[in-house]
């Protein structure tokens, strides 16, 4: 079998790979959300929680530098969005307060990482 090899740029930013995890821990604490959650919580959270990494990817193809900073701040956006639902799950009682510390902190750290990248595109 042939050994898998990145052949799209964004493939290799640590910055999307890292969101790629992020969107996957959302994915996993979500499923233990109540089902009366599916449409709202759940979903949003999980659309936000992919967003992120889905604009990094679409940005680092764009025609323009300028471009792709618009699509580095729509993802800072949708991490914001992921952010604001773990405020709601905390509250609701879906996750714990650990759990919400743990996450948060993955947020906090990828929103920084975001800002940093955001400034080096010129």
């Amino acid at each position: 079998m042939e050994e898998y090899k990145a052949h799209f740029k964004f493939e290799n930013l640590l910055i999307w790979q890292k969101a790629m995890d992020f969107g996957e821990m959302i994915f996993e604490e979500s499923k233990s959300f109540p089902k009366d959650e599916t449409f709202n919580l759940i979903s949003q959270a999980r659309r936000a929680g992919d967003s992120i990494a889905l604009n990094i990817s679409e940005g680092s193809i764009s025609q323009s530098n300028p471009e792709f900073k618009k699509f580095v701040n729509y993802a800072v956006r949708s991490l914001a969005e992921v952010v604001t639902c773990l405020h709601k799950a905390k509250r609701r009682n879906y996750i714990n307060a650990e759990t919400f510390k743990q996450l948060y902190q993955e947020a906090f750290h990828l929103m920084n990482m975001l800002q940093s990248f955001k400034s080096k595109i010129k």
